[in-house]
């Protein structure tokens, strides 16, 4: 299947969507806004006064150099120095409140959208996660969160901050003589020139970046995922060298974007060399004209000098908004899909009966994995699927489960179609448990309430020694509030399996399919896990994907699948007498079972289908 990546979204529909989530917060925006006009406008007035202590002194110096008249110069720039501290500290205090208020409306703009993105991945259909790969959605809700984040804590706050105080800069040169903004001006054409041209080339620049290193993360977790398959078809080569080639790309981008950053420092320093050599040219010549004083000069000149930073700022920042322009397209872009919608008028399920009728699925067009299947399984009823690997025996168990939508044919639980029952009905009829269990980061008891909120202790434990894990839990060293998963208590596989049972317990859906749910455990936890499934299929409708075939052996029926199709069915003691595949697999299963230091899996099914 080939990948299919995620959407990106438009600049307009950031805007939009910023927008939205902004509104009941705008209040807050409107004040940080304020407050950082203010900082901004009290800072200006450090120019006018360092100018004037100029022009006190050059008066003081006229008047002599006695004692007394040092003495009175000192006490002529005492006022401006006292305000100047008093600025300074005004300044400070205004610019900290307002970036502190800017941030805090950032970061709400970005939970919200961070709350939105996760609705959105969660409520993806699993086909659209497989067809963009995991790498797609995983660099999405990591790397482009983070630099959004950064972004939101420093580089918008200090944005906003400098555009002000580029904006109101330009006013004080004004109200100095507005010939000293007009020699400040001449500088503007080559920033312009200069941001234009860095805006324009460095949002696709990031964007393509963020993919290609989205792409290259993909590649890495199915070379990684895959391993044991690679090594077995000898694809070491044909995966170092898309590595090589992804990797390559990523370089290739990288080097691009630092020739970037290198014309862009030179272009602002043409630009403050003009302004600055201008804004020192027309004092020079409103002093020796009349036309000022020289300390009103160095307050432009100043002025200017001061640009340099807001104004790099500017650039600079808008380097990092760029980037995190890059993030946030891609995160817009799953938070903006639709939610998966639900039926106007959901049914429930009369009872636990599944039908499976001419079911047909592919992944490559021209290449079906399954080919019209039926399937009937009574209420309470256990069937297991055998087959060889890729016999569709795990896309068979997704499609019953909700996970993919077939081609063809349809599913029903109860006798409501699974698309009428929408993804609430789905999740109360129907659950799925791979081998592939998560523990999520959390207490014990946050862990299992995933599954039912309202869930009380006694609920929880009783969930727990259903499956066989009630000992083991109110060992740990906080019993149910005991930290696991990332940064906690480490659980073996067969306890997070068996935490996964469990949470299906507390679910109590009607059916529950299990796709080879103890095939990590091994040899030693293998017996364990067995008696946690049969505990949580117990009064339910059970489809199996058996690893072993004394899952098989043990169900109500068992179905045989190849290549897509349904060859066989039945109890195990009829289908070994039959003599045909499921004889045959059961017989290469009992001679490996009986072979000293044979493997315990299935010969004929090494991997999931």
């Amino acid at each position: 299947m080939s990948q299919v990546l995620l959407p990106t979204a438009s600049v307009a529909r950031i805007r939009a969507v910023l927008v939205e989530l902004g509104r009941p917060h705008r209040g807050t925006a409107i004040v940080a806004l304020a407050v950082l006009a203010g900082g901004a406008a009290v800072s200006l007035l450090a120019a006018p006064l360092l100018g004037n202590i100029v022009d006190r002194v050059a008066e003081s110096s006229a008047g002599g150099t006695s004692i007394g008249a040092a003495r009175r110069g000192a006490d002529a720039v005492l006022p401006p120095v006292i305000a100047l501290a008093v600025v300074a500290v005004v300044q400070g205090l205004l610019a900290a409140l307002g970036v502190g208020m800017t941030a805090r409306f950032c970061e709400t703009l970005l939970a919200g959208l961070r709350e939105r993105f996760v609705d959105r991945a969660l409520h993806l259909p699993q086909a659209r996660v497989e067809a963009a790969g995991a790498g797609d959605l995983t660099s999405r809700v990591t790397d482009d969160v983070s630099v959004v984040g950064d972004a939101v804590r420093e580089a918008v706050p200090e944005l906003a901050r400098a555009v002000l105080l580029v904006a109101l800069t330009l006013v004080g040169l004004a109200v100095l003589d507005w010939r000293f903004l007009l020699a400040a001006l001449l500088a503007v054409p080559i920033q312009v020139w200069t941001a234009r041209s860095f805006v324009g080339r460095s949002t696709p620049l990031y964007t393509a970046q963020r993919v290609a290193g989205g792409a290259q993360q993909q590649l890495l977790l199915d070379t990684a995922a895959g391993l044991p398959t690679v090594r077995a078809f000898r694809l070491h080569d044909t995966h170092a060298a898309g590595i090589a080639e992804r990797a390559a790309e990523v370089a290739r981008l990288v080097v691009a974007v630092v020739r970037m950053h290198t014309r862009l420092f030179a272009r602002l320093n043409l630009a403050e060399f003009v302004g600055l050599a201008a804004v020192l040219v027309t004092g020079y010549w409103l002093v020796t004209t009349g036309g000022t004083t020289v300390g009103t000069a160095s307050a432009a000149a100043l002025y200017f000098v001061n640009l340099f930073t807001p104004i790099n700022i500017v650039l600079f920042q808008l380097d990092a908004a760029q980037t995190a322009l890059a993030g946030l397209r891609r995160i817009v872009g799953v938070a903006d899909l639709d939610r998966e919608p639900g039926p106007e008028s959901p049914t429930t399920p009369a009872d636990a009966r599944v039908r499976v009728r001419a079911v047909t699925h592919h992944y490559v067009d021209g290449h079906p994995v399954l080919s019209d299947v039926d399937l009937d399984v009574a209420p309470g009823e256990r069937v297991a699927l055998v087959g060889a690997s890729g016999a569709g025996k795990t896309t068979l168990a997704g499609i019953v489960a909700g996970v993919h939508s077939p081609v063809a044919g349809s599913v029903e639980i109860g006798g409501a179609r699974l698309d009428d029952l929408g993804p609430e009905g789905r999740r109360g009829a129907v659950a799925l448990v791979t081998q592939e269990s998560h523990v999520f980061a959390g207490t014990l008891a946050e862990d299992l309430r995933l599954a039912r909120p309202d869930a009380g202790e006694d609920a929880l434990l009783d969930a727990l020694d259903r499956v066989g894990a009630g000992t083991w839990a109110r060992a740990l060293p906080d019993g149910l509030d005991t930290v696991v998963g990332d940064g906690g208590h480490r659980l073996p596989v067969v306890a997070a399996q068996q935490l996964a049972l469990a949470r299906v317990v507390l679910a109590d859906p009607r059916v529950l399919v299990l796709d080879e749910a103890t095939a990590e455990a091994g040899s030693a936890g293998a017996r364990a896990l067995e008696d946690s499934a049969e505990a949580t299929l117990a009064g339910r409708t059970g489809l199996v994907v058996a690893h072993r075939l004394t899952q098989a052996a043990a169900a109500d029926r068992i179905v045989v699948l190849d290549a897509g199709r349904v060859v066989e069915q039945g109890p195990h003691d009829e289908l070994v007498v039959a003599g045909g595949r499921y004889a045959r697999l059961w017989a290469a299963w009992s001679g490996a079972r009986a072979s000293p230091g044979a493997p315990t899996a299935d010969p004929a099914d090494p991997h999931r289908t």
